[in-house]
């Protein structure tokens, strides 16, 4: 087999994963949309011995119990408040614990990186094999 095809098929067939990825985030997001129930958190701050520095969400979920959702590394890039600050947050019915930041950054970042990925493979598959 020929490198350059082989190499454009490589290229496409992880364009294509990275493509599918992001389409089933948008799906997952839609749907969260839809069918979730949407409450109103309060970042509270994380225990004093964790290295991380974004805070930790804190709402109260349709049942009525308390639920602490982690919002990762990078809480702040996608449009956490500071400690203390409220934030809008969608969780499917059945799990509370699934729950999501209801922003545009935090939803849709993901699958924008999805498709900045599979854009790159695809034209860095196109550029090599020319």
């Amino acid at each position: 087999m020929d490198a350059k095809l082989l190499l454009l098929v490589l290229c496409t067939g992880l364009g294509v994963g990275f493509l599918v990825l992001a389409v089933q985030q948008l799906v997952a997001v839609t749907r969260l949309g839809v069918r979730g129930v949407l409450a109103e958190g309060t970042v509270i701050p994380r225990i004093a011995g964790d290295r991380r520095r974004t805070g930790l969400v804190m709402f109260t979920d349709h049942l009525g119990r308390l639920v602490v959702v982690d919002t990762g590394a990078y809480g702040r890039l996608r449009g956490l408040p500071q400690v203390g600050g409220t934030v809008p947050v969608c969780y499917p019915r059945d799990r509370p614990t699934a729950a999501r930041l209801w922003a545009p950054r935090y939803l849709l970042s993901p699958a924008f990186g999805g498709f900045l990925a599979s854009t790159v493979a695809f034209v860095f598959g196109t550029r090599l094999t020319r």
